[in-house]
């Protein structure tokens, strides 16, 4: 057979410019770092100019960024709760913490359901050492704590850490908890990052012989916002940026540890947060519009990067649509795991995309924005579909005002021109609007809207008689 000199010289320049697929690798680590209200812009990969992030601007170098990656929620618990899910907070009626407010709450009567399946769940039926460090906020009774979740062990605070303000009625301090037992309250919160940060390498090194999932969920920078010595008064941001700057460390002292025990290229780490920026202690989440507790980008479109050397491309950027819905099926992917099957999930497996495998798409572009139990807006590809209700008052205006009368108006926005979500197209594009009308209705009916509940909505964690969190010597004085 002959084969002409152009054909062989083209052959050879696509085996060239189309890397080769990596090899999957059997049962690998994972590390999944959540910050707390970091927004967007926060960070050097990301835009900012005002935070040293050394080390995540050399992992972003070594990895991927992710510019379309959102949470499930402007808040907390509720963010959370996809996390380690896989649905949306309506799906686990972790919307609300059935109080008419949108995070949990200390010994609230309300949790994760200990029948959900957490991603931790799936990953030690697949014979994985489990570890949780840091802020839970899924329920602090005993029921719902990280150990009854499928994790091995845990180090840190249940809730938010504004949560023992004296100010709040019948607030008890912060508590430390190493498993299910308070060692420290109120927890020193200018040491709580460094602190972290020393269990989380204890972890990995006492696990590097097994496959292992690190969930380190960092406390800051939530308000109030602490640093330990090194990092006080350092950064040109005020104390905000200070706690960027050491959350920067921790990752850059994990990704250390990993290095030195020749886990690398057996792990993959990824960094994001629970929910946008507050536009009042210093987060920046430019060019998205809207803050922490919005349904707006800035509220739940978050900073994501990816590593995972040999496996990631480096100094990539992916833009299509993922979430942390797609967390729990992809590391049960890649970990040869299940993904349950007598529930729905709503995420998806995104390897593909973190692969950057030539040609791959979101496997479902529709995600829903929901504040509290209301549905809010709807994206579909390029579009996003805002709801606006009775006085056009929503969730970016960060008024609690009802909002669950009769639909008056709708907003279109094009997020591939129009990130910022400035330019209503509404008038132009009747067809986009009418199309994703539809698919909010199946959203109403699937997962619920207002007081109207979902048909495949699942029920919370609840239990009748609730204790606060207090030190044991306290207890039993």
């Amino acid at each position: 057979m002959r084969i002409s000199v152009p054909l062989l010289l083209l052959a050879l320049a696509l085996s060239i410019a189309a890397p080769a697929e990596a090899q999957p690798i059997e049962r690998p680590n994972f590390v999944f770092i959540f910050a707390d209200d970091l927004g967007y812009a926060d960070i050097g990969p990301f835009g900012s100019t005002v935070h040293r992030t050394p080390n995540l601007d050399r992992m972003a170098d070594e990895g991927m960024r992710f510019t379309n990656f959102y949470v499930t929620s402007g808040v907390c618990t509720p963010s959370r709760a996809s996390l380690m899910t896989g649905s949306y907070p309506r799906r686990v009626s972790l919307h609300e913490n059935g109080r008419d407010q949108w995070v949990l709450f200390p010994a609230n009567q309300r949790g994760l359901h200990p029948d959900e399946i957490t991603v931790a769940e799936v990953l030690k039926q697949r014979g994985y050492a489990t570890g949780m460090v840091g802020k839970w906020h899924l329920g602090d009774q005993p029921e719902f704590l990280p150990t009854r979740q499928g994790f091995d062990s845990y180090y840190g605070i249940p809730f938010s850490n504004d949560m023992g303000d004296v100010n709040r009625p019948a607030a008890h301090p912060v508590p430390l908890l190493r498993g299910e037992t308070v060692i420290e309250a109120p927890v020193d919160q200018r040491t709580i990052t460094r602190r972290y940060t020393e269990e989380a390498v204890s972890f990995i090194q006492d696990h590097q012989d097994e496959p292992f999932f690190l969930y380190l969920a960092h406390t800051m920078p939530h308000n109030p916002t602490h640093a330990s010595a090194p990092f006080r008064g350092r950064s040109i941001n005020g104390r905000y940026g200070d706690t960027i700057e050491e959350i920067d460390w921790s990752t850059g002292e994990i990704l250390a540890a990993l290095d030195d025990l020749g886990l690398d290229e057996r792990t993959m780490v990824i960094f994001t947060s629970d929910n946008g920026a507050s536009d009042r202690w210093g987060g920046a989440n430019y060019p998205l519009r809207g803050f922490k507790g919005s349904t707006m980008e800035g509220g739940m479109r978050v900073p994501m990067i990816a590593r995972w050397p040999g496996q990631v491309p480096m100094g990539t950027t992916q833009d299509e649509l993922a979430s942390t819905l797609d967390i729990l099926p992809t590391f049960a992917h890649l970990s040869g795991g299940r993904v349950p099957e007598d529930r729905i999930i709503d995420g998806e497996n995104f390897w593909p995309l973190l692969a950057g495998h030539i040609g791959a798409v979101s496997s479902d572009d529709v995600f829903y924005y929901y504040y509290m139990g209301d549905l809010e807006a709807v994206r579909s590809g390029r579009w996003k579909l805002h709801f606006l209700r009775n006085d056009h008052q929503t969730s970016h205006l960060w008024l609690r005002a009802d909002r669950r009368g009769e639909e008056l108006d709708v907003r279109l926005f094009d997020l591939s021109t129009d990130i910022s979500e400035n330019r209503d197209v509404s008038p132009n594009h009747p067809e986009v609007v009418s199309r994703l009308r539809d698919l909010a209705e199946r959203a109403r009916h699937d997962l619920g809207d207002g007081e109207h509940a979902g048909v495949n909505q699942r029920p919370p964690g609840h239990v009748d008689d609730t204790q606060p969190l207090v030190l044991e010597a306290e207890r039993n004085r």
